[in-house]
């Protein structure tokens, strides 16, 4: 049981100092940005600072150990409006055994039809088409000791560009411990391992694929060179997130939590996410920050719980503020997400 600790902790700590070593991040280097869109109107209402905090059917995309303590089997539907009219679907559902958890979960990224353009001359074709991103995979997670628990994810990607499509893998890893004092948990995550991925394309028809990478050939002889060079793989968003939180008072009814983040990804800079949950009866309020990150950062959220007969129902909803690339309240980024505990 040590052994696996010690394991755990050490592959989570040190693959992110050597895979993710560059200066300065990488902005718009990496295929399948769909991965770092967060989930859950109460992870984003605090911040995203959710790592350490996370412990429901959610996990499976914050940290796959948080599935761990939950003794109830529980199913999870998320829906995000982002600008430009981009939608994004999330769902999944767990069995629980009060020890280990299995859950299955799929994420779909889908936007409108957009016209074709030319380069030249420069304008509409009048053609149509659109691009979706999708996500479906596999979660497990034990609880190994009362304050220790991990959990590992497995997932099939798939990107969708007009009639270019890739296809790809990646895995989770997760751990978290509880202190035991105030509730104090320390989460860290590993997200999106896997292979670099690159669209292979025919772009003279015959066939083929990357058969002169130098530009050096007229492969179907028609007079041009430089139509089939080859294409350059892009690494997925991989990223690794080290958290803290904890009790700042809590009741029977009620409490305060606060949350402490370190995000770092492949392709951009590192951020710093704090966020802050309370707690009164049946209501819920929250309040988050992401600094140095590319928009304004600031989120918030409402939730309500509803116990019936059948489950125990969360409705949960948040606002992040998108900063230049929204132009109203409205044109900013909603997400509302239902989770059912049975």
């Amino acid at each position: 049981m040590k052994k696996i600790m010690i394991v755990c902790a050490i592959t989570l700590v040190l693959l992110p100092s050597l895979l993710m070593a560059e200066p300065f991040g990488k902005v718009g280097t990496a295929a399948l940005q769909f991965l770092k869109l967060g989930i859950d109107a109460r992870a984003v209402g605090m911040g995203e600072a959710y790592t350490a905090v996370t412990d429901d059917i959610s996990s499976v995309f914050w940290n796959p150990a948080g599935l761990a303590p939950s003794k109830r089997s529980q199913a999870f539907f998320s829906h995000t409006n982002w600008p430009a009219s981009i939608m994004h679907e999330f769902a999944a559902a767990s069995y629980a055994t009060g020890v280990t958890t299995f859950a299955v979960y799929t994420s779909i990224l889908h936007m409108d039809q957009m016209e074709v353009t030319e380069e030249d001359p420069f304008g509409p074709t009048g053609e149509t088409f659109t691009a979706s991103n999708i996500a479906a995979g596999l979660a497990y997670a034990q609880q190994y000791t009362d304050k220790f628990s991990a959990g590992a994810s497995a997932k099939y990607l798939r990107e969708n560009l007009g009639e270019f499509s890739i296809d790809s893998f990646a895995f989770d890893l997760g751990s978290m411990y509880n202190t035991g004092w105030r509730n104090v948990k320390i989460g860290m995550a590993l997200r999106n391992f896997g292979p670099d991925v690159k669209y292979r394309i025919d772009n003279d028809g015959d066939g083929s694929n990357d058969e002169d990478p130098y530009d050096l050939l007229d492969n179907d002889g028609d007079g041009v060179i430089d139509e089939d060079g080859l294409e350059l793989p892009s690494k997925i968003p991989m990223s690794f997130s080290l958290g803290i939180s904890g009790d700042l008072y809590r009741t029977p009814d009620s409490y305060l939590i606060a949350s402490l983040q370190l995000d770092n990804v492949i392709d951009r800079l590192e951020t710093w996410n704090l966020g802050a949950e309370y707690k009164l009866n049946n209501l819920f309020l929250r309040s988050g920050y992401q600094f140095n990150y590319d928009t304004n950062g600031f989120s918030a959220g409402v939730g309500w719980q509803i116990a019936t007969r059948v489950a125990i129902f969360n409705i949960d909803y948040a606002y992040t503020d998108m900063g230049y690339l929204a132009e109203t309240f409205l044109k900013s980024a909603h997400r509302v997400s239902i989770k059912m505990s049975y």
